[in-house]
C-alpha cells in the first residue's frame, strides 16, 4: 500500500532524484535490493517486507529505455518476474551454467516501428483494377 511513512521511507533509502524518477515513470515509489541487469540495462528489484509492498508486486524491472513496453524483459528474466523461478537468472546454477546452442539471442517486438517486418509480393497481381476503354468523340 502507497503510504506517506512509505513515501518517505523510499525517498531517503533512494534519494531525491531516482524518487522523483520513479514517480514520473512508474507512478510508485520503490525501495528495494538490487538483483541484477540485463543485456539491454534494464534493472532487476525485489523489496520482501510485506509492510511495504503488497504480496506479488514485490518484484519489479526499471526500464532503461524511457519508451518502454513488456518485450524488453528478456525470458529468463520474465521467468523471475512472474515468481516461475525462485532465484533470478544472476544467481540461479542452471541458467548460467548452460547455454543450448539453438538459442537465439533475444530481441524485443518491433511490431509499430520501423523496425517491424514487412512483406512485400514480387508476383504480379492476378486481379487488374478495370480502366474503361473511351474514344474520344468525334467534333
Amino acid at each position: 500500500m502507497v503510504s506517506v511513512a512509505r513515501t518517505i521511507r523510499s525517498l531517503r533509502r533512494v534519494g531525491l532524484r531516482e524518487w522523483w524518477r520513479q514517480l514520473q515513470y512508474i507512478g510508485d515509489a520503490k525501495s528495494g535490493r538490487f538483483v541484477g541487469m540485463d543485456q539491454f540495462g534494464n534493472r532487476y528489484y525485489e523489496n520482501r517486507n510485506a509492510e511495504e509492498e503488497v504480496p506479488g508486486r514485490h518484484r519489479w524491472v526499471d526500464y532503461a529505455q524511457h519508451d518502454f513496453n513488456a518485450s524488453q524483459v528478456p525470458p529468463e528474466w520474465h521467468s523471475w518476474i512472474s515468481h516461475i523461478r525462485k532465484e533470478p537468472p544472476t544467481q540461479d546454477p542452471i541458467l548460467q551454467g548452460y547455454e543450448p546452442p539453438w538459442k537465439t539471442p533475444y530481441t524485443e517486438n518491433l511490431t509499430g516501428t520501423r523496425g517491424a517486418f514487412r512483406t512485400y509480393n514480387t508476383a504480379a497481381p492476378k486481379i487488374q483494377p478495370w480502366e474503361p476503354k473511351t474514344t474520344p468523340r468525334g467534333e
